[in-house]
């Protein structure tokens, strides 16, 4: 099973793009999307746990879709300051425990920065973190090309951990494209190429993922999204190209051509990006 969506929901600029403006009365955004993608990555949890009462909503929000999967982020306490507060972790697992309770947990994922590179010190403590999350099924993404090694992968296979597939700019040792499985659940994110504001110190964190891909940008991650499959009980495959809707684009193309058939898109969304009607019709598309 291969699931496709996007990084985050509660984008200011994905109003008027992704959801009508101005949004009918009653309309919830995170359920619009469940009627599109099955799967959805909740960002905001990098940011800090979730509270457990918006968590339980969130799942009740997307109810009508029941092959739809959450993925959450680690919070960055854990990733990037690797400095989190007594409570952090109590406090983060009060907050997803209502998706998991429900089923709806597909991934928590560990999301390390470039900077994040391999060392006895860092790999002693990715492990203990992988330890004291080891309730929940685990995925690992690093954006440097030192921990991708044989060794590295086998520990992780024996742990029962998963090892993101990333697109994202190329730069001197980052990780490259690939189609690894090391546990039961497949993982790919799509960053984008912004080669311009990547590692910029100047870019904000919209204009680092501005990026749309083509359907010829696409088509070997299909193919990888295929190879992981075979391996992988569950695969998720997860746009972070979020800029003015990108992200929602470049996830129903995928779905598309990965189906090898038209599919539904929210009419906003064709307004503004009409390439999206070679992967639709005028009868298929829904407001």
């Amino acid at each position: 099973m291969i699931r496709v969506g996007p990084a985050g929901w509660n984008y200011r600029d994905w109003n008027g793009i992704v959801y009508p403006e101005p949004k009918p009365r009653g309309f919830d955004e995170l359920t619009y999307l469940s009627e599109y993608f099955d799967v959805v990555e909740i960002n905001s949890s990098y940011y800090g746990p979730p509270r457990p009462t918006s968590a339980k909503k969130w799942v009740e929000r997307v109810s009508t879709n029941p092959r739809f999967r959450f993925t959450a982020k680690l919070f960055h306490s854990f990733t990037h300051e690797r400095h989190p507060a007594l409570n952090d972790e109590k406090e983060f697992k009060r907050g997803i425990e209502p998706i998991a309770e429900a089923g709806r947990l597909g991934a928590l994922l560990l999301q390390f920065p470039w900077s994040f590179q391999f060392s006895p010190e860092n790999r002693g403590y990715l492990m203990q973190l992988l330890k004291r999350f080891s309730e929940y099924p685990l995925v690992v993404e690093v954006r440097h090309a030192s921990w991708l090694e044989k060794d590295i992968l086998d520990v992780l296979s024996e742990l029962r951990v998963g090892i993101c597939n990333i697109d994202q700019p190329l730069f001197h040792r980052s990780v490259k494209p690939a189609a690894h499985v090391t546990s039961r659940v497949g993982y790919v994110r799509l960053h984008g190429r912004n080669y311009r504001n990547w590692f910029s110190s100047q870019a904000d964190v919209r204009e680092r993922y501005d990026h749309l891909y083509s359907p010829e940008e696409l088509d070997p991650w299909i193919t990888r999204a295929k190879q992981i499959a075979e391996h992988a009980e569950e695969t998720y495959v997860i746009s972070n190209n979020h800029n003015l809707g990108k992200a929602a684009v470049n996830a129903l193309e995928f779905v598309s051509i990965l189906e090898g058939k038209p599919i539904r898109v929210p009419c906003p969304l064709i307004e503004h990006y009409p390439e999206l009607r070679e992967f639709t019709d005028s009868f298929s598309a829904a407001s």
